[in-house]
């Protein structure tokens, strides 16, 4: 990963998980402790309506009908274009991973008095962004556990869906190895001690690297 606590910027480390591993819960409490997080999937969601360029793209790539009479994304028609088909995913992936990276940058610059700041993002290995980051941490819960909390904050999936999801999503072993730290999310563990752990670390970190 790349050195780039050594500029001028606060330290950038992101923040990965698969389906139902907590990291929002997880993000919640760095947000507590006065941490800038920024969160990529909701951001993508947002761009793909209110960036032209972005908007224009998906039109020529998936047609007038990935978007609604009144501008809005036409969630349906796209999931259904995507998602059992890895190429088109990935083709759409191709277009906004991009702009959701300039507006990124943008706002790391906004925060630059933040010691460090968090990136969220389910897709962060797969899209290739955590190698402009410093420090990746990987969010990890059991499979029956994750598919449990997904079930109850999302009740109109089934099981078999939320399995497909994370079939399509790469493997949590292989996050773990690529990870710089690892968070265990089981309802066995205590989650605040290690994200507060981490916090004085990323802490440490910055002001090593300033001094």
């Amino acid at each position: 990963m790349s050195n780039s606590s050594a500029v001028a910027h606060p330290l950038q480390v992101g923040i990965t998980g698969g389906i139902g591993s907590g990291k929002s819960l997880v993000c919640s409490i760095f947000k507590a402790l006065g941490i800038p997080v920024y969160d990529a999937d909701s951001h993508a969601k947002e761009l793909m309506t209110t960036d032209g360029i972005l908007v224009q793209q998906i039109k020529k790539e998936f047609g007038e009908l990935s978007f609604h009479e009144d501008g809005s994304l036409n969630r349906g028609y796209l999931s259904k274009a995507v998602f059992n088909d890895v190429d088109k995913l990935e083709r759409l992936n191709r277009l906004v991973h991009p702009r959701v990276g300039e507006d990124y940058a943008r706002w790391v610059n906004q925060n630059a008095n933040s010691p460090y700041v968090l990136k969220e993002a389910a897709l962060l290995f797969e899209a290739g962004s955590h190698q402009t980051l410093d420090k990746v941490m990987v969010v990890v819960a059991p499979e029956a556990l994750r598919i449990e909390r997904v079930l109850q904050r999302d009740p109109q999936r089934t099981t078999e869906q939320i399995k497909a999801i994370i079939r399509n999503q790469m493997p949590e072993e292989e996050k773990m190895k690529r990870a710089d730290h690892v968070i265990v999310n089981n309802e066995t563990e205590l989650l605040i001690p290690q994200v507060v752990a981490l916090h004085h670390q990323f802490l440490s970190a910055t002001a090593s690297s300033r001094s």
